[in-house]
């Protein structure tokens, strides 16, 4: 792990099915890849850029509700790039291949990941099934018994740009959430350092309405979310313990956590601003970039910048920008990611090309859509 700021500088089935654009140009063999429960958001995202990736073979698409149903009939997006059938989950199929994505629910993982993993197939879970490592905490804030809590121990928390070689080596990972991942990456290098305070971060972050999932509810109708603003959840949201436990890592202590998430009237997109007590003055600006120097998908933009939305729309960046107000001895951070990229299925698929020694950014190379 990077340690400090010092000597900074400034740097600029039951059958195999098919998604027609793969090859295999950056693998001698494709990787077997299953996918269980890919009727969501996430889902449909992680096929759209699995249908891209040079070594991929998708082998299995799961869905108990909507087996025998074409993807691109329920996904027309994906038509003429994704050949798969839904199937329901079968256990002899889903250990047949290299991966298995879970694009599930919280707690269906659990079931599925021992006969799995005995089998020898890795797991990148995108649920939050394996994130928190203490399972009563994880039952308090999910409202179930852990079903599998042998494995949480052994799970790796996917965040590449904290753990890329422990990544390489799992063989279960547990990709981290869409706040999570924009407010950790937003502090990384100031805790790393010891620079700010680590019992006063303040995060206030706003999501898309896609970051609720793809399923029917009031508060998700158009009429309702349309020219309104709001905040949810300040009375706890169960991202607050998953970013706890990755901030009091990095800073080797207890970190006292404000995160207060907001619904914004828009479908994608992550933004999160950190409010921060540093100690004493530094070259903030510096010490970013020179821990972000060789990160992929970590943009520091340049001072006075402001990150948006729009700009990471459908890609797996995070882009990041510093401020300080002179009135003020707080110091702002302002993280931006596509909350169903970076912050869910572009995220599992980086983590993927990692476990498999392929180059991190195989398939994740697109640029932005705008407008």
């Amino acid at each position: 792990m990077w340690t400090g700021c010092s000597g900074l500088r400034s740097v600029a089935a039951i059958k195999p099915v098919s998604c027609r654009s793969m090859t295999t140009a950056t693998s001698s063999k494709p990787i077997r890849i299953g996918v269980v429960g890919a009727t969501g958001y996430t889902g449909v995202e992680l096929l759209r850029l699995l249908a891209r990736h040079p070594a991929a073979n998708l082998h299995v698409v799961t869905s108990r509700g909507e087996a025998g149903t074409p993807v691109a009939t329920m996904f027309p997006s994906l038509r003429g790039a994704v050949d798969a059938v839904f199937q329901a989950p079968d256990e002899a199929v889903l250990g047949d291949c290299d991966v298995v994505f879970f694009a599930t629910p919280h707690g269906v993982a659990h079931g599925l990941a021992a006969p799995l993993l005995e089998r020898g197939v890795r797991i990148i879970d995108l649920s939050a099934d394996f994130r928190i490592r203490d399972p009563e905490l994880w039952a308090r804030w999910y409202g179930q018994a852990h079903g599998a809590p042998q494995y949480l121990d052994e799970a790796v928390y996917g965040l590449p740009e904290l753990n890329r070689e422990q990544i390489r080596a799992a063989r279960l990972i547990a990709v981290p959430g869409c706040y999570p991942t924009a407010v950790s990456l937003a502090v990384l290098p100031l805790l790393e350092a010891g620079l700010v305070d680590p019992d006063d971060v303040i995060a206030d972050a706003k999501s898309g309405v896609s970051g609720a999932g793809r399923k029917a509810q009031i508060g998700g109708l158009f009429a309702e979310v349309q020219e309104d603003f709001r905040a949810y959840a300040s009375g706890g949201h169960r991202h607050w313990p998953e970013i706890q436990q990755t901030l009091s890592g990095v800073a080797g202590q207890s970190v006292g956590l404000i995160f207060q998430p907001h619904l914004v009237p828009m479908t994608r997109g992550i933004h999160a601003t950190l409010y921060l007590r540093p100690h004493g003055q530094a070259d903030w600006q510096a010490c970013f970039e020179k821990r972000y120097h060789n990160e992929p998908f970590v943009d520091v933009m340049p001072a006075g910048s402001h990150p948006q939305t729009s700009s990471v729309r459908g890609t797996n960046l995070c882009r990041i920008a510093l401020a300080q107000p002179p009135h003020s001895d707080r110091l702002m951070v302002l993280s931006v990611i596509d909350n169903l990229v970076k912050g869910a299925a572009g995220q599992a698929v980086q983590n993927m090309n990692l476990m498999f020694g392929l180059e991190e950014t195989a398939g994740l190379s697109g640029l932005p859509v705008f407008p």
